[in-house]
């Protein structure tokens, strides 16, 4: 090789770019190693340890240690970091954090290992940044994998109970055949654009830049087509979108507490991601194949999410149900996304429009789910609606966080559910979706039936039905879900940084 193409090599692996995700692939070695060399009487406080790193981690990211440009490609072309990547490592340091915090509180409930929980639970959010970060398919595929695997671990954590063994299994299952969709899609992009009968084949198929100028010359390709519906389906499934939403109720019910609101929240969030950055750039050129079948993913998402939840007594499977509406909400702004102009005003807000959804998300869903991880019993799969009766009157502060959390994800106003979602209609309204923002409306409307009905029982319904004893709530348990709270409430005040991030 020449010494010009070794230096621009050398110069492309720049290691400090990707420092967080360093950072937690060492603090994930750093639990294992605390493990074998503390005693066992203090096992009990390494996942605090590693709640401590990973807000060390989290606060030199927001204080902007070693910034860089706004975006750069690294180690070859096999990492893109944009403002957009960077405001989701945060996304994802929030939600792992968070779940560590919910997880002390229910693995205390069960005889499972604490500490490996943990040390999985950080590889997996490693890999869901080099996930968004991805600027090839075969970077891709292999962060995908990495954080799907150690899912099938961690939903199947409770060896013990039958529904979380067979929540594990079928995301098993299920898993293997999103991952043979979308791999199969990927070969066939391979193959079709080192086809040399084409204009502007390239031996580099996997790589995104090289594909998409390969894609705009072949705009109407029915191989390359087919290939991108079949990376579409793939992703579909990630997300929970129709019809690939199958896997979700069982799976959320049998899986722990902490690990469903990873699930619900981070694993969504990278999914949809990564369908913004594909749909906008890679498949650009195929907006008339890539448009009609999202939106019709993203109208059936939405009504069969908040069908399927209206008559839901377990509040694990409804609020799977009710994520997989969510995700029709974030589907219909990277829709508009792709019907702007790239680069517009209009495309930059439809991707302000989708990261304020998924924050406002984050903290709308673990305030639910740290009140479900102190209501719930002994048996993790078993939190049904009756459960909450009277909680307003034995645990107010419970019932508010609640109250609060429930009202962010129906869409309320002042909460932050309510901007995501203003912020998905503008976008929308503005590309003329009109169609589609009729059957959102709908699914608005469905969704305060259920919510609502949970806050009724809550604080309306007789007490004294949950049959134990729920979890007293610990001080660093009381100080997150009063954050949590307190950013629902005032997301919509300080939604201008977030706008800022990616070039509002």
């Amino acid at each position: 090789m020449p010494l010009s193409q070794l230096q621009a090599f050398a110069e492309s692996n720049r290691w400090g770019a990707i420092w967080p995700e360093l950072l937690v692939a060492c603090l994930a070695l750093a639990v294992l190693l605390l493990e074998i060399v503390l005693p066992k009487s203090a096992h009990r406080r390494i996942p605090g340890i590693a709640i401590a790193g990973q807000l060390a981690i989290l606060a030199a990211v927001l204080g902007g240690v070693a910034p860089g440009p706004d975006s750069q490609t690294v180690f070859s072309g096999l990492l893109l970091l944009t403002p957009l990547v960077k405001a989701m490592r945060v996304f994802f340091l929030a939600s792992s954090i968070l779940a560590c915090v919910l997880a002390r509180v229910v693995l205390a409930r069960q005889s499972v290992p604490r500490v490996e929980f943990t040390a999985i639970l950080l590889v997996v959010t490693g890999a869901m940044m080099l996930l968004v970060e991805s600027h090839n398919f075969v970077m891709l595929f292999v962060a995908l994998e990495t954080l799907t695997v150690g899912f099938y671990i961690l939903v199947s954590y409770f060896r013990g109970s039958v529904l979380s063994l067979e929540a594990g299994l079928k995301y098993l299952v299920l898993g293997a055949l999103s991952s043979a969709l979308l791999l199969f899609g990927i070969v066939l992009l391979y193959g079709v654009a080192g086809s040399a009968s084409l204009p502007a084949h390239t031996a580099d198929g996997m790589d995104y830049g090289a594909l998409r100028v390969f894609l705009d010359a072949n705009p109407h390709c029915f191989l390359a087509g087919v290939g991108v519906a079949l990376v579409l389906s793939g992703l579909a499934f990630k997300v929970g979108a129709f019809p690939f939403q199958f896997w979700i109720p069982d799976v959320y019910q049998g899986a722990p507490t902490p690990v469903t609101a990873f699930l619900a929240v981070a694993s969504k969030g990278a999914g949809i991601v990564v369908l913004l950055l594909l749909t906008g750039t890679v498949f650009a050129a195929y907006g008339w194949l890539v448009i009609p079948v999202l939106g019709s993913l993203a109208a059936a998402t939405i009504l069969f999410g908040n069908l399927a939840a209206l008559s839901q007594p377990n509040v694990k499977r409804l609020i799977g149900l009710s994520g997989i509406s969510h995700a029709g909400f974030m589907l219909l702004a990277v829709i508009a996304g792709l019907k702007a102009i790239p680069g517009s005003n209009a495309a930059v807000a439809s991707t302000g429009a989708v990261l304020v959804y998924l924050y406002a998300y984050l903290f709308a869903s673990f305030a639910v789910f740290g009140v479900m991880a102190h209501v719930a019993g002994p048996d993790d799969a078993d939190q049904q609606l009756d459960h909450y009766a009277g909680l307003a009157r034995e645990d107010p502060f419970l019932a508010a966080v609640l109250a609060i959390g429930l009202g962010s994800l129906a869409g309320i106003p002042p909460l932050a559910g309510f901007l995501g979602k203003f912020l998905v209609f503008v976008v929308a309204f503005d590309a003329r979706m009109y169609g589609l923002l009729a059957v959102a409306v709908v699914g608005v409307v469905l969704s305060i039936y259920y919510y609502f009905g949970w806050i009724r029982a809550a604080f309306f319904g007789p007490a004294g039905q949950s049959g134990h004893a729920r979890t007293p709530v610990a001080f660093a348990s009381r100080v997150t879900l009063t954050a949590l709270a307190l950013c629902s409430l005032l997301l919509v005040f300080f939604q201008g940084p977030l706008g800022r991030w990616i070039g509002r």
